[in-house]
């Protein structure tokens, strides 16, 4: 096997992403009710956990944890309590947690979880974690030497209610908002500390209105399999969506989770038929679509009436939308996106959905 020198940090994806939220019961309920996922795991006062209750729940290759806390002094609330439900751990799939944690501390990583072994009879989860921006963390996870249904202290979930999945497949990347002129600095943490390079960047001439900008740096690992684009405010007539995130979750953190599906059209009209709310984007979007983006092999009607995006690179096209704030602030949403072979991240179509942002800002009086 060639060893590759050069990548200290070998990923082969996202493990999970935790949530903290205030009710994870509730929470699991909607994630498997809106978005389709399936239950997989549990963890809580039966398991032997004390300080909180936590629901795994997976789709294809995307698994998602919702924890919730049990008790008003513990951490999870205090972080609730301050940022409402939101991303705590970006989780990354590793074959080696110790050698990962070795790795990014001696570069200038700050140390969340020293390296640990879960055991039970299935085998064993070596996980350790380091912190990003704002309260996020990113834990490193192997489980090679493992067969049970997650990782030790979970009991396998079984539910009765087990509606049919919507074809999301996995994380296809985690976008970051971070405060005022902080965009750099953590584009060389992820350079510098986990080895990541900056594959795309935007400045607010790419990226604003007549109102607002942002700024947006994309940074990947080196297959291509982890990307977190970071986004910070630029200056603008009026507050942008990063400062209203950053105003309502108090800090910054994780905006989106982008999930990748192989036939949008499908999925985005069952979400839809599940009460997942979408953006839209004035209908005159359309009228000029194939002049901007040329060919594509999707019909354009169905696009139209959903309100799917679309956008084309030298390697090809991608199609995407995004959901409203999943949660009464309006903090974290979701995106949907299937590539057909473009590697971007739909730059054609960021004034057309700020604008749909700025309309939603407007009617909550945040703009």
């Amino acid at each position: 096997m060639e060893v590759n020198n050069t990548d200290f940090l070998p990923l082969n994806g996202t493990d999970y992403i935790e949530l903290y939220v205030g009710n994870a019961k509730q929470a699991a309920h909607f994630y498997k009710t809106a978005f389709g996922f399936q239950s997989l795991a549990y963890a809580g006062p039966e398991t032997g956990v004390r300080d909180r209750a936590s629901y795994v729940l997976v789709q294809n290759k995307m698994r998602l944890m919702l924890t919730s806390p049990l008790r008003s002094d513990s951490p999870i609330a205090e972080h609730h309590k301050k940022h409402g439900d939101g991303v705590k751990v970006l989780a990354l799939w590793v074959d080696n947690a110790y050698s990962a944690y070795e790795e990014t501390m001696k570069r200038g990583g700050k140390s969340y979880m020293e390296p640990t072994t879960l055991t039970d009879a299935n085998g064993e989860v070596r996980m350790s974690g380091i912190h990003t921006y704002g309260e996020v963390v990113h834990l490193f996870i192997e489980r090679k030497n493992y067969n049970g249904v997650f990782m030790p202290g979970f009991q396998k979930w079984e539910s009765t209610y087990n509606p049919e999945p919507t074809g999301l497949l996995y994380v296809d990347h985690c976008v970051g908002n971070v405060d005022w002129n902080q965009m750099n600095p953590w584009v060389d943490f992820y350079s510098d500390v986990m080895g990541f390079k900056n594959i795309l960047s935007f400045d607010d001439n790419d990226i604003s209105t007549e109102y607002s900008a942002l700024m947006s740096k994309v940074m990947s690992n080196g297959n291509g399999y982890v990307k977190f684009p970071i986004n910070e405010p630029a200056e603008g007539k009026k507050k942008s969506q990063v400062e209203e995130y950053l105003e309502f979750y108090e800090g910054e953190g994780t905006q989106h989770i982008a999930i990748a599906t192989h036939d949008i059209v499908s999925t985005v009209k069952q979400l839809m038929a599940r009460g997942v709310e979408f953006l839209k984007v004035p209908n005159s979007y359309y009228d000029d679509l194939l002049d901007r983006v040329g060919p594509i092999e999707e019909d354009l009607e169905p696009l139209r009436e959903l309100g799917i995006l679309v956008d084309r690179d030298d390697e090809g096209y991608l199609l995407q939308l995004f959901t409203k704030p999943v949660e009464d602030r309006p903090t974290m949403f979701y995106e949907i996106i299937q590539r057909k072979g473009a590697k971007s991240f739909g730059k054609g179509n960021f004034k057309a959905l700020f604008e749909a942002i700025e309309r939603e800002q407007e009617t909550r009086g945040n703009l």
